[in-house]
């Protein structure tokens, strides 16, 4: 077991390792962008990991969820990236949480001390405060804005809130946030490709494609491994 990150000591050297082996991420929502960002933080190292979600793998989920495969449709998101992630490294501390994280629970859900929180919620509400919590609460966190209707994954860019802009979903933070008084200071992974217009089938989902979600997923997961090392000793 001693070589299941061998390539990554390699890399970023045995005291980063080390730092990462004692640090500990949550992140929260296992979809289309939390199931790569989740996978990425457990392949990189880190010690302890917490997840949370409510959702059940749907046949929907195919073309872009990490977790979502024939056979484990109809099972808890949760149940499935745990399994995964212990199959990577069976040395992981890993916290489950089948909920919606919101305003109401959030507190006993992070109530332990993390390192960082990746923000991959869907729900405006339940982002908002999630955001809030964490910046009051001096905790580190990114979080995604929009990949659905996109299909470049190079127009993904890493930035604060203030500075976003063409993402509809960024706009609706960014308008929220101020209403707490929060302009800045909020890392966000975001999509400067304008939204593609897709055909009104009656439902509420947006469409999607796999490599998009994926890529922001990888990129929130490489700005928090980036932000927890000591890069002088790269």
């Amino acid at each position: 077991m001693e070589k299941i990150f061998y390539r990554t000591e390699k890399l970023i050297g045995s005291d980063n390792l080390e730092i990462l082996k004692n640090s500990s991420v949550a992140v929260i929502g296992l979809g289309g962008v939390g199931s790569y960002a989740v996978e990425a933080i457990c392949r990189s190292g880190v010690g302890e990991i917490l997840i949370a979600d409510s959702d059940r793998i749907e046949e929907t989920n195919l073309n872009r969820q990490l977790p979502a495969l024939l056979s484990t449709i109809g099972q808890y998101k949760t149940d499935v990236v745990e399994k995964r992630l212990l199959d990577i490294n069976p040395m992981l501390k890993i916290t489950k949480h089948t909920v919606r994280l919101n305003g109401k629970n959030q507190h006993e859900i992070l109530s332990g001390h993390y390192d960082y929180v990746i923000d991959a919620i869907d729900s405006v509400p339940d982002k908002i405060a999630l955001i809030r919590y964490c910046v009051s609460n001096q905790i580190p966190i990114i979080s995604a804005m929009g990949a659905a209707n996109r299909i470049d994954p190079t127009l993904l860019k890493v930035d604060d809130i203030k500075n976003t802009s063409v993402c509809p979903l960024a706009k609706k933070i960014r308008r929220e946030l101020r209403n707490y008084g929060i302009n800045e200071g909020v890392q966000v992974v975001y999509s400067s490709e304008n939204p593609i217009k897709t055909d009104y089938d009656g439902g509420t989902r947006l469409g999607s494609i796999s490599f998009v979600p994926g890529a922001m997923g990888l990129i929130l997961a490489s700005v928090v491994i980036r932000n927890l090392i000591d890069r002088t000793k790269l």
